[in-house]
């Protein structure tokens, strides 16, 4: 059995990411699961890049502020306290907007671990099939 209870201030911000994303997934050593804490100034992207997963689940789960979410189809706006929700092949844009009056804390969760985001061009593609 294992236990792990993390402060995710504690943890090192990870490298060459456009906002500040602290990982549970690498502090507690996560097989599966990829987890982490994200603080969202104004102007900065949750994902370095627009993106879709082919297989990954993912959940968005905003502790503070407002996290805004571009997709194909529309935009949304997800409060503190609300969850967002993208299923695999879904692309998405997480971000917080230049005009924001404040940051954004999101704990993002998403399975399986090794699906990575491959890029979204929303000018040049149609959804991924």
């Amino acid at each position: 059995m294992g236990y792990h209870a993390l402060d995710p201030a504690d943890l090192p911000p990870s490298q060459d990411h456009p906002c500040d994303r602290r990982s549970l997934t690498d502090a507690a050593d996560l097989a599966t699961l990829a987890a982490a804490v994200y603080t969202l100034e104004p102007g900065e992207d949750l994902a370095q890049e627009y993106h879709y997963h082919d297989q990954r689940e993912e959940l968005f789960y905003v502790l503070s502020g407002t996290l805004h979410v571009e997709t194909p189809e529309e935009g949304y706006e997800v409060p503190a306290g609300e969850t967002f929700v993208v299923e695999p092949k879904s692309p998405i844009r997480p971000h917080n907007p230049d005009r924001a009056d404040e940051p954004v804390r999101v704990l993002g969760v998403g399975a399986p671990k090794f699906d990575i985001g491959k890029p979204y061009d929303p000018d040049t593609e149609g959804a991924p099939g």
